[in-house]
């Protein structure tokens, strides 16, 4: 357990069938864990049917196929029941800005609307970890030396890795600036500090 960041939050993560819902695009997977007291104690995956046909781009780059879209759940059963699974809970995603249009998207389509905020764990670590090669997930696993099994590209995967790149961050903001713990808002807000204030920043909060 993760004395560092004790708050209880959803990591998420969509595979969709192209990068805008403007266009047209909709979620095929969807895959979360909720962590609480810096802990996986919850999971959350499916598959959706949108209810189109992915192109061969998609099938390749996620491993999901239309085979696999054709028997799975339709998309508005399974966001209903991740509306019931997520509530009112802080929400984190890598790229969240992403990820935030298809759950928007995704939500007006049964009649939701999304109440919380989203943090962005690669916003985050753009300030954490200013010399990584990049600040892509796989990038970061690699760069932290974050438990992997290799899967990329598939939601819950993708999910439980950004929750552990989100807690590790937390610690290391921890040990390294003598924080008591690393709420959400903070790592939330400090994707938006300039670089030369992380430092400022994050001693107001010892």
């Amino acid at each position: 357990m993760s004395s560092a960041c004790p708050e209880t939050v959803i990591v998420l993560d969509f595979e969709t069938s192209g990068i805008s819902p403007d266009s047209g695009d909709r979620a095929i997977e969807i895959g979360a864990v909720k962590l609480r007291g810096g802990v996986i104690v919850e999971r959350f995956q499916s598959l959706m049917n949108p209810g189109l046909r992915i192109n061969s781009f998609i099938e390749n780059y996620t491993g999901i196929t239309n085979r696999m879209l054709q028997g799975a759940p339709q998309a508005p059963v399974v966001m209903r029941d991740f509306a019931g699974f997520i509530g009112a809970t802080p929400l984190v995603a890598h790229n969240a800005s992403f990820d935030r249009r298809f759950l928007d998207a995704e939500f007006r389509r049964i009649g939701r609307q999304r109440s919380q905020e989203f943090g962005c764990s690669m916003l985050a670590a753009r300030r954490v970890y200013p010399d990584a090669p990049n600040h892509k997930l796989a990038t970061l696993v690699s760069y932290r030396s974050l438990s992997t099994d290799g899967t990329f590209h598939r939601a819950l995967a993708d999910a439980e890795m950004t929750a552990h790149l989100w807690l590790a961050m937390a610690e290391d903001l921890q040990t390294r600036y003598g924080l008591e713990r690393v709420s959400f808002a903070m790592l939330r807000d400090l994707a938006r500090v300039p670089k030369t204030q992380v430092g400022s920043y994050l001693a107001r909060h010892r």
